[in-house]
This record gives C-alpha cells, structure tokens and sequence, in this order.
C-alpha cells in the first residue's frame, strides 16, 4: 500500500465520520461538498473534514481507493457510504440517521 493510501486508510480508522470535501466544514468550496456538511451539521454529527484541494495526490488517490470518481465521498465507521447526491437521498428517507446511530 502507498504512502497516500495509508494516510486515507489511517484518517478513515481513525475517525468514526470523515467526509472528504473541497474546502472544509467550516468553509466549503462547491455546492456539493457544502450540501453533505450541511447535512452532517444539521444532524450534530461530530465529522472529521478533509480538505482534497490542498493536496492534489490526495484529491486522486482518494478517487481511486473509493473507486468513486466524483468529490465529496462520506465515510462512516469505516465504510464508503457515497457521494452528494447519495448522502442526501439516504438523509431524505432516514437511513444515512440510522447509519450514523449504529
């Protein structure tokens, strides 16, 4: 394994929530990385943000480990859960809750 993708492997281990985002919680930098910490914040979720713009290794590695080509990519517990459009489907009918609460 890589050196990235041991850093990846590392935050995901050790972070119960990690969404890797362009941009941060606290600032994101497009509509879709800003749509998940939304969501994520509306549910007081304690999330662990990893910001990929500002290392371009990261911002492909993370693609090719998730084998998702699309950013923000959520992590819970481990698990690859998906990218914007997923988190906010499964927010919507109140599985992405139930994960988060397992």
């Amino acid at each position: 394994m890589t050196d990235i993708n041991n850093k990846i492997n590392e935050l995901i281990k050790s972070n119960d929530v990690v969404l890797f985002m362009k941009g941060s919680k606290s600032f994101p930098m497009c509509g879709f990385s800003a749509t998940v910490a939304k969501i994520l914040n509306d549910l007081n979720v304690q999330f662990t943000d990893v910001d990929i713009l500002k290392d371009e290794e990261l911002r492909q590695a993370i693609k090719q480990y998730s084998d998702w080509p699309t950013i923000p990519q959520l992590y819970i517990k481990g698990e690859f859960i998906g990218g914007c459009d997923i988190i906010k489907d499964s927010y919507e009918t109140g599985e992405l809750q139930t994960l988060l609460a397992a």
